[in-house]
């Protein structure tokens, strides 16, 4: 999920390269473009019109006021031969067209008219019929005195050679884009890798981290923010090392300390256990309280070594020294044989069909039993009821008890060692590691143990081990 989170981040970051190298490529495209296109219109405006000036200048030196019909019929004829390209000539008095050459619709009236107003020469772009034209008028003013004759002259040139030019210059522009465009994708390539590689290989060192490769570190290189993170992330990194390494450390002396003490209490345990059975033994002949005194002794006694009997069985588990004693065993003899040895066989209801045979450890097995059993029985309330089932590949063993079940939001810590949320339900003998024994035991078996509370009231202890033993 990271990796491809990574690889979205580098598409993403070429994307962004591309698009600005392309921004960037084809706005130079279009200020060339239309620098280039301005610079050739105002050159063929300026002299075409420049042209048309001195045209019109020879043609009305002469010219009397106010000019007669014939006069301006030779202007009109007069102007255009003098330019190859254009396609007509007008000559306007007043308001009308006196003479006019082969194409003069171009000719606006806004252009007519702001040639009236202003009375001097103008001219204008027109698109008429799909092509360009530049369209160039002044007003006639006759003799020295400049005398207005209200004639206005017009020329009508096609603009297509330069239409022309204008689209192979847009072309080249386009074409030109293209090659920027390549190399700005290769660019973005070998940046956006650049950029990455240092995120990717944080990534990677983070997984391997969390993987439990508290060795991990990365080689700094460069003074930038990509750099300072990474050293950031190698002093973390030696920071969580030294802090896991200290805790193991901690951990394991601990399991060393309750591994010996317990080691330790064992012998004098049984002493003091073989005298408070005898006290016991001897109450009848006491008086008084002496009596009370020595059967609380023998029971408190045998909690005690119950309860060191767990701490280093737990210890055992803990060190990794738990073996299995594998057989095979038929799983319905081996729970009624576990139930008579403790006198619960008459307490709990069995459903227990013959001919369910597992590999596994019939002492760790028995163990799992007595412990799943005996909390029902002392914690629940009857019926207790045991139940076997499965299939080829595997044993289901339910025992269930109609009391008030676990508090939900106890469930998720009925297995933790010394759990004491709720005593009635999950201690087990008074140590508060017997479930927690019973759960490592079908570990050990391949195995696991579930709880819930079931519809109908109590609480539900499943237990399911594999057919063919641990593997």
């Amino acid at each position: 999920m990271r990796l491809a989170r990574v690889r979205g981040l580098r598409a993403r970051l070429v994307v962004v390269f591309v698009l600005l190298a392309g921004l960037a490529a084809l706005t130079a495209a279009g200020l060339v473009y239309r620098q280039a296109r301005d610079l050739m219109l105002a050159r063929t405006e300026s002299s075409l019109v420049n042209e048309f000036r001195l045209r019109v200048a020879t043609l009305t030196e002469n010219m009397r006021h106010p000019p007669d019909r014939a006069a301006l019929q030779r202007l009109a004829n007069g102007v255009a031969p003098a330019f190859l390209s254009a396609t007509g000539a007008a000559v306007y008095r007043d308001s009308g067209l006196i003479a006019s050459g082969d194409r003069t619709g171009p000719i606006t009236s806004a252009l007519r008219q702001g040639i009236a107003t202003r009375q001097r020469l103008q001219y204008q772009r027109v698109i008429s019929g799909g092509t360009p034209y530049l369209v160039v008028g002044t007003p006639v003013l006759l003799g020295s005195r400049r005398t207005p004759s209200d004639v206005q002259v017009y020329l009508v040139t096609p603009l297509d050679t330069e239409a022309a030019d204008q689209d192979a210059l847009l072309a080249a522009a386009l074409n030109g884009v293209l090659p920027v465009l390549a190399l700005a994708v290769l660019l973005a390539l070998l940046a956006a890798g650049g950029v990455l590689r240092p995120v990717r290989d944080l990534d990677r060192a983070a997984r391997r981290l969390g993987a439990g490769e508290l060795d991990t570190r990365l080689k700094v290189s460069g003074g930038d923010e990509l750099a300072r993170l990474v050293t950031t992330f190698n002093a973390t990194a030696a920071a969580l090392e030294a802090n896991v390494s200290e805790l193991r450390e901690m951990e394991v002396r601990a399991r060393r300390f309750v591994a010996d003490v317990s080691h330790e209490l064992r012998t004098p345990l049984a002493s003091i256990l073989a005298m408070a059975e005898m006290f016991e033994e001897e109450a009848g002949r006491l008086e008084g309280d002496l009596a009370g005194a020595a059967r609380l002794l023998n029971l408190e006694v045998g909690r005690l070594v119950r309860l060191v009997e767990d701490l280093m069985e737990i210890s055992r588990f803990d060190a990794g020294a738990a073996r299995l004693v594998l057989n095979d065993v038929d799983v319905a003899d081996a729970i009624r044989a576990c139930l008579r040895t403790r006198g619960w066989y008459g307490r709990a209801e069995l459903d227990l069909p013959a001919g369910v045979r597992i590999r596994m450890d019939p002492r760790r097995f028995d163990v799992i039993v007595a412990n799943l059993v005996g909390n029902a029985l002392r914690h629940g309330a009857p019926p207790v009821t045991v139940r076997l089932g499965g299939d080829d590949q595997r044993a289901v063993i339910e025992v269930r008890d109609a009391g008030v079940g676990v508090d939900p939001g106890l469930l998720p810590h009925v297995f933790d060692r010394f759990s004491k949320a709720d005593a009635a339900r999950v201690r087990s003998d008074g140590s508060g590691l017997g479930l927690a024994i019973a759960l490592e035991n079908a570990r050990l078996h391949g195995g696991s143990i579930d709880v819930a509370n079931p519809p109908g009231g109590g609480a539900l202890f499943t237990l399911t081990l594999p057919v063919a033993g641990p593997r």
